[in-house]
């Protein structure tokens, strides 16, 4: 019976993008390893299978860093093969001179140059690697194509989430008094909304109780700021899925992140969830007084 599970193996020459564009699959939510020794992919691959469908998409980098390892690389897919399991081969190239220049600008040394010398590098991995290209289900030339566009050709070609889930969105509300979110994309600054901690029956509750959120969700004023704010972060989401955005970070901020901050974070990671957003809510100083 075949597996339902999602394989693509990446290989290619050195510095034609392999690292970027494991991390294109990573993005993707794909369960990623780099240079797993290939003796060990079939085993690995009856792991996953046992993971109850928690594990149901995996990309692999198979290259010659593996040395002698390497060669049994045709040996394990010829195993997924026998134990039910389809794969795919992504092959990335790049012409000579760029390969080059890549090592150069890196200053690092080619993993086959005997000698130091790039280009004898180069000519033994390619013509190492010449058996695997042939039976490539993909091949990328990356000689003329920037970052931006790899990650496209990913998503295009491996991306099998709906445009809105190809961006996790992290909502994090906080305290002012505690400092922002070096990390956030984007801040809203919410202390202009009536406070519940000068309710007395309210100051010791935060906003993930429905005393604080009915408080301050009763107000027009809140209601009219999140109307506007949903229309903003709708608007600007495509945006960023568009740009390749693969998380954004939304800040939340009252004065000590326990009350209004939690409250609208909560009410924006639902609004987005209906509109098929990946949403992860976080309320960093929720336990701090």
């Amino acid at each position: 019976m075949e597996s339902s599970i999602r394989f693509v193996v990446i290989t290619g020459l050195s510095g034609a993008g392999k690292s970027e564009t494991i991390r294109c699959f990573e993005d993707l939510g794909y369960f990623c390893v780099d240079n797993l020794p290939p003796v060990l992919i079939p085993k690995f691959a009856e792991l996953c299978a046992q993971s109850d469908g928690r594990i149901n998409r995996i990309a692999l980098v198979v290259d010659i860093r593996g040395g002698s390892f390497f060669d049994d690389v045709f040996d394990a897919l010829e195993s997924l093969e026998q134990n039910g399991f389809s794969y795919e081969i992504l092959y990335l190239e790049a012409k000579e001179e760029v390969l080059i220049r890549r090592f150069k600008e890196s200053r690092r040394r080619h993993p086959l140059s005997e000698t130091g010398g790039i280009a004898e590098g180069i000519h033994a991995e390619s013509a190492r690697l010449e058996e695997i290209r042939g039976k490539a289900t993909r091949i990328i030339d990356t000689t003329d194509i920037s970052v931006r566009e790899l990650h496209e050709s990913i998503n295009q070609y491996y991306g099998e989430l709906p445009e809105q889930e190809k961006m996790l969105v992290t909502i994090v509300s906080f305290g002012f008094k505690n400092g922002i979110p070096l990390d956030a994309d984007l801040v809203f600054d919410v202390r202009f909304l009536p406070n519940p901690h000068y309710v007395d029956s309210l100051r010791a509750l935060n906003g993930n109780q429905a005393e604080v959120s009915n408080y301050v969700l009763k107000w027009p004023i809140t209601l009219r700021f999140l109307a506007k704010l949903y229309d903003f972060v709708e608007f600007l989401g495509p945006h960023y899925v568009k740009e390749g955005k693969a998380n954004l970070i939304i800040g939340i901020g009252c004065t000590g992140g326990q009350h209004r901050s939690i409250t609208v974070a909560n009410k924006l990671g639902d609004y987005l969830r209906t509109k098929g957003y990946r949403v992860v809510t976080y309320h960093r100083d929720v336990d701090r007084r």
